[in-house]
């Protein structure tokens, strides 16, 4: 690089000296010439770090990585508060408390929990649509609501569980209380359900739960009552509607009449 500098300048300083010589000889030789030629110098030590710069802008923002590997599984934690107790159903439905206990280092089967509350639950929608039937049905039978209990009990049984809830066994008195209680029975997939209507203080003399007697209108099914093995002393009503006298010491579901005033 620096003999290439050199021989530059030499040739620049005979040009110029060539052309002194040829063009203007008397003026040059009367006046003093002086020429200045700027050379770079040599290369110099290099100087102390400066300071650091300020910060640059922030790049874009890069493309998403590849989803990496699922991790292992997280120790399970610990059991968590008790929820608040929810609020009281209305009087008309019914009030189902579920209690589940944990013990510290005893496992909780939740399987056999998911089954019973599946279970629960299944009988919860039930209610609520037989609830709604007896509300729907009840307006077209002047002032009683009925409800179809299913809980297998004896006659006298039966009729103390609704005298207990301030109503009575049912009595269908005319062609269209009973046919609303044959459409619960219907509905409820059941064949027959014990009915407030029985000749225990009499033999033949049917009364109805509250002692009233019976008068133009019933619904006895061909052959009965029949008063079979002389037992036969309450009545039940099969899911056409029709009534048949039977033991008052047999099992079965059986339907409660309410004043609608008193519920």
């Amino acid at each position: 690089m620096k003999r290439d500098l050199v021989f530059l300048v030499t040739l620049i300083s005979l040009a110029f000296l060539s052309l002194l010589k040829s063009g203007y000889p008397q003026h040059i030789a009367e006046e003093s010439c002086s020429v200045q030629i700027l050379v770079p110098g040599l290369k110099g030590e290099a100087g102390e770090k400066g300071e650091k710069g300020a910060p640059g802008r922030p790049g874009r923002v890069g493309p998403p990585g590849e989803k990496g590997e699922m991790g292992d599984k997280g120790q399970k934690g610990s059991m968590g508060r008790h929820g608040k107790i929810g609020p009281i159903g209305s009087k008309d439905g019914f009030l189902i408390l579920v209690h589940l206990y944990y013990f510290t280092g005893i496992p909780c089967e939740c399987s056999q929990l998911r089954k019973a509350i599946g279970e629960m639950d299944i009988q919860v929608a039930q209610l609520t649509t037989e609830l709604k039937f007896i509300k729907n049905g009840s307006n077209l039978v002047y002032r009683n609501i009925y409800l179809l209990v299913k809980e297998e009990k004896r006659y006298k049984e039966a009729q103390l569980y609704c005298h207990g809830r301030g109503g009575t066994l049912s009595m269908p008195k005319d062609e269209t209380a009973n046919n609303l209680i044959a459409s619960y029975i219907n509905q409820a997939g059941l064949t027959r359900v014990f009915i407030g209507i029985n000749d225990l203080e009499k033999e033949g003399n049917f009364v109805y739960s509250d002692r009233s007697p019976m008068q133009t209108f019933n619904k006895w099914r061909s052959g009965e009552p029949n008063n079979a093995y002389d037992e036969e002393d309450c009545v039940e009503m099969v899911a056409s509607g029709g009534w048949n006298d039977v033991a008052c010491h047999i099992t079965m579901y059986f339907v409660c009449e309410f004043d609608k005033e008193n519920v």
